[in-house]
């Protein structure tokens, strides 16, 4: 039997050393080009989202005759921009300016609406117990799958039997039932409210509605304003409901707004080509919503609840 000796345990050390280097190496050579993919993922949808939003800029600088004759991608007249933004508020009166507090309006009581529609029947089938919560939470899961442009028409018959047709209830009352929103905020509840700090403000004598408002609502903080947003966002870019529920060009939302001139400028009746005008109205309907992601997002952090159950 061979004796080892130091020599050959010093050899067998060295190996076995290399051997755990070389490891070392690959692995984290693995998680170097993993993560280089990621970024080069990341880049590429970045990109693929941020495009529609630079040629909608770049389109906005630009005349009716440019749009059709300069590069898609890049700027013809910067200071073309004013020009068609002073054009945008004047044309047809300054109806743009009308579109867009529609749109305000709509969107921002639709949106709180249906959001505090969605925290109460979410924190309802989260915390409390009561005959037939399965079966209405099922339903209710049923109609996230129902497309919204099959529900117009019988939304479009049952406000017109109340003559609510043409006015902003027609398009408020629809948008305050968020299905996906009451989904979200149930989900929420259920991971980010422990029972153990509702049944400890009940023992100190808080109400319930006392409990809802000093306890709950703060922890939902993150998920309030991501149903808020989805809503707004909803309301706001809303184009088949209007379009089908109001008639008087006073009422109509930017959206709808822009679809008529987008109507005569594509007819051609009596000269009338705004294209510059529809391209401007597009880019300053959506900056509003880019500002309210900007300035929302803070909000969206998690793990609020983190250490308040020992």
């Amino acid at each position: 039997m061979a004796i080892p000796t130091a020599q050959t345990e010093t050899r067998t050390l060295v190996t076995s050393g290399s051997d755990r280097n070389r490891r070392f190496v690959a692995s984290t050579a693995g998680r170097h080009r993993r993560r280089i993919g990621s970024h080069v993922l990341l880049i590429v949808m970045a990109i693929y989202f941020v495009i529609p939003i630079w040629w909608l800029f770049v389109a906005s600088t630009k005349s009716t005759g440019a749009l059709f004759s300069s590069p898609a991608f890049w700027f013809d007249d910067p200071a073309q921009f004013f020009t068609n933004v002073a054009g945008l508020f004047e044309h047809q009166g300054g109806i743009y300016w009308r579109w867009l507090a529609n749109s305000f309006f709509y969107a921002f009581v639709s949106g709180i609406g249906a959001t505090v529609v969605a925290v109460l029947a979410g924190y309802g089938f989260a915390k409390y117990s009561f005959r037939g919560r399965g079966l209405m939470f099922a339903m209710i899961l049923g109609s996230v799958m129902v497309p919204l442009t099959a529900l117009v028409i019988p939304t479009f018959m049952l406000l017109s039997q109340y003559g609510l047709i043409n006015t902003a209830w027609a398009v408020i009352l629809p948008s305050l039932l968020n299905p996906f929103g009451v989904y979200l905020m149930r989900v929420y509840t259920q991971d980010s409210v422990p029972d153990e700090l509702l049944d400890a403000a009940r023992i100190d004598g808080a109400g319930e509605w006392r409990t809802f408002t000093t306890i709950v609502v703060p922890l939902l903080r993150p998920a309030i304003v991501t149903v808020l947003l989805l809503s707004i966002v909803g309301t706001w870019n809303n184009f088949f409901l209007p379009l089908a529920v109001l008639t008087s060009p006073d009422t109509l939302p930017v959206t709808v707004g822009l679809n008529r001139w987008l109507a005569l400028s594509n007819a051609g009746a009596g000269g009338e080509q705004v294209w510059n005008l529809i391209t401007t109205g597009a880019f300053i309907s959506v900056l509003p919503l880019l500002l309210s992601f900007l300035f929302l997002q803070r909000y969206w952090q998690g793990g609020l609840t983190l250490g308040s159950v020992k």
